[in-house]
């Protein structure tokens, strides 16, 4: 496999943006609150409680730290988040997330996944599946479509369609995503990969060609 900026591509999957979100975030800790996120672990882990609950609002309301901020470092304290650290570890982990995903009683829901990945892959170099625990939201500019496990027996396959100008077909069942400002406002449920028809690929097609 190729490596582009240093990192070794992995064929099926992208780095998510949140991993760039926790670099910067990063890069800047130690300007903002005065100690760097190894400095921090090293606090909690010797001044504060021991539960990662109790060091989040310890470092909320001892040393006036924003939630977002305080509940990074007390998950970190925690071992745990590091997944996002780096593009290799984050990639790393969307392999492991997807089997997850598709473990156990879910294993037969697997050619459905991979049939919906595959086609949402081909519609253009620019498309990047980042998968994360729960689902693989497939992104362009931003998310147009997301993966997702819905139930042991069906996978929901979830698009943004706010920009869409027209009536809808039934099939396509409304999110709730429109009022609630999520990328993700219809979904169509899949049983099996027969299911996945010429009507699945025009409206994946369609919510690729809106987020243009």
């Amino acid at each position: 496999m190729a490596k582009a900026n240093g990192v070794q591509n992995h064929p099926l999957y992208g780095v998510h943006p949140a991993v760039a979100m926790v670099q910067k975030w990063k890069s800047e800790l130690e300007a903002r609150t005065g100690k760097s996120l190894e400095g921090w672990i090293a606090l909690v882990k010797r001044e504060g409680p021991t539960e990662e609950e109790a060091r989040r609002e310890w470092l909320k309301a001892k040393h006036k730290l924003p939630t977002n901020t305080a509940s990074w470092i007390a998950e970190r304290a925690a071992g745990k988040g590091g997944e996002e650290d780096n593009p290799e570890s984050y990639l790393k982990a969307a392999v492991q997330y997807v089997d997850e995903q598709y473990g156990g009683a879910k294993a037969p829901l697997r050619p459905i996944y991979d049939t919906l990945l595959q086609m949402g892959r081909a519609l253009g170099k620019d498309v990047q599946a980042c998968p994360r625990r729960t689902i693989v939201p497939l992104y362009r500019k931003h998310v147009f479509a997301q993966i997702k496990p819905a139930t042991n027996a069906r996978i929901d396959l979830g698009f943004a369609l706010a920009k869409h100008k027209g009536k809808l077909p039934a099939r396509l069942l409304d999110t709730g995503g429109l009022a609630k400002k999520d990328r993700i406002t219809h979904r169509i449920e899949l049983r099996s990969v027969s299911e996945i028809d010429e009507q699945v690929k025009q409206w994946l097609k369609t919510a690729y060609d809106l987020d243009a």
